[in-house]
């Protein structure tokens, strides 16, 4: 049995790691409300945003060519791996890692595939592939989405230039505190919602001052908000997902204690009595003496 100071020593240093883990459950608690505001009231504007820049993807390719929905043969492929800048966020950071190389060795063993990370953690791990072209760390010390416009901007150079035919995103996608969900959502070309045989997807739309016009403004603008969206999900799910983890931490680090506290109690108390068994011991000698 290990010896009382030992023990002792280890119920402090527990006790110390436990306040530690429930000061960041704290602190992630409050951060998560906020991302979670933030996410919950960006996130109907988005999807819809989205859902009517398909539909006019749809309806220009009718008359028009938007450079942004140009279907090509995927040789080149870009995937924009959103993950943090720090850890202690269970799987947070490691799913997105297998996510991406489960895209770069299943879905596109046969393609050229870069990588843009956002964030350290999986941009540090992806760069013993070689395949990390930037990274984008600095965006979470004051996220902004003039920021994020320009990374948008960035990546759609990339497209309309041709260096890439197809541009994907990886992220934790926010349902709750103990639940994220990994998501890859193509950002580029554009995609058409299904079309049913005999539905005009065009016919609910009226379009000022002209199509052409339309394309050069909602389209990008749309793509933007789609990054910065993706951002603020990956954002709140990683508070949601280090509260969890701190969480589960804490309960580790209080049931290891109470173990301690119960061992050192018994070595204590064993430790007492083989002092009165000693003090008996050399009573009874003197009295026979």
């Amino acid at each position: 049995m290990a010896n009382l100071k030992e023990l002792r020593s280890r119920i402090t240093s527990v006790s110390s790691t436990m306040q530690i883990t429930s000061a960041m459950k704290m602190v992630s608690a409050a951060k998560l409300n906020r991302a979670q505001n933030a996410i919950e009231d960006m996130r109907p504007y988005a999807e819809k945003l989205t859902e009517l820049l398909q539909s006019l993807s749809a309806a220009l390719d009718e008359d028009a060519n938007s450079p942004y929905a140009e279907n090509r043969e995927v040789q080149n492929v870009l995937v924009v791996a959103i993950s943090s800048n720090r850890g202690l966020a269970g799987a947070f950071n490691t799913n997105i890692v297998k996510r991406v190389r489960s895209l770069m060795h299943d879905n596109y063993a046969d393609k050229t595939v870069d990588i843009i990370g956002i964030g350290k953690k999986a941009s540090d791990v992806l760069k013993k592939n070689n395949a990390i072209k930037e990274s984008y760390n600095s965006i979470y010390d004051e996220l902004s989405y003039e920021d994020i416009a320009e990374i948008a901007e960035h990546l759609m150079d990339l497209f309309i230039s041709g260096k890439y035919d197809k541009i994907e995103l990886v992220y934790n996608s926010f349902r709750n505190a103990a639940t994220q969900i990994v998501t890859t959502e193509q950002f580029l070309p554009i995609q058409s919602p299904e079309k049913m045989e005999g539905d005009s997807i065009s016919s609910d739309y009226i379009f000022e001052p002209n199509k052409a016009e339309i394309v050069e403004d909602l389209i990008p603008k749309s793509l933007k908000i789609q990054l910065f969206k993706a951002i603020r999900d990956s954002v709140a799910s990683e508070h949601g997902a280090r509260m969890t983890a701190m969480h589960k931490a804490t309960d580790n680090a209080t049931e290891l204690r109470d173990d301690l506290k119960l061992s050192y109690n018994k070595a204590r108390q064993a430790s007492i009595t083989n002092e009165i068994l000693e003090i008996v011991a050399g009573a009874e000698a003197l009295a026979d003496s």
